[in-house]
């Protein structure tokens, strides 16, 4: 009887111990992530420079291989905007394909929110971003690509 406790204990504190190593595992990976920096985007190098259009064409035909080609790449988008949402902190830029719905959104790094806050609807641009991506919506049938980390490289 007293060696079946001791062997409770024993399995008891060894599933402790590993309990507290994959906490501590966690809370490293949680910090590396939460911390982690990258450079400002307007000194990275554009991977691509593509057309607004050219770029929702690309996801409409074949997201798997789009995602392939430009997820998590730096890539400059020329196009006119379509829509500006600002708000307090921030603004996101959208091109919109006005057949299907599908549109770009670039979201700016908080440095360049001042220069992205003066475009304007209408306004030809070139943003350079890192690409997140897409989502498929099968209720509105249409792609939304996300940028983070963009800048605005010239307007035109």
């Amino acid at each position: 009887m007293i060696h079946k406790s001791a062997n409770k204990k024993g399995w008891v504190k060894k599933a402790l111990i590993a309990l507290l190593f994959i906490s501590l595992l966690g809370g490293g990976a949680f910090w590396y992530i939460m911390n982690q920096t990258f450079d400002d985007t307007a000194s990275a190098e554009s991977a691509f420079t593509v057309s607004a259009q050219d770029l929702i064409n690309a996801y409409q035909t074949n997201d798997s291989l789009a995602n392939a080609t430009y997820r998590e790449q730096i890539i400059t988008v020329q196009g006119k905007v379509t829509e500006v949402e600002a708000a307090d902190t921030t603004v996101n830029i959208k091109f919109t394909d006005p057949v299907t719905g599908s549109y770009l959104i670039f979201d700016f790094q908080s440095q360049h929110v001042a220069d992205a806050k003066v475009v304007q609807a209408g306004d030809s641009v070139a943003i350079k971003g890192s690409c997140s991506g897409n989502i498929y919506s099968q209720l509105r049938r249409a792609h939304m690509i996300s940028f983070k980390r963009s800048v605005l490289v010239t307007k035109f």
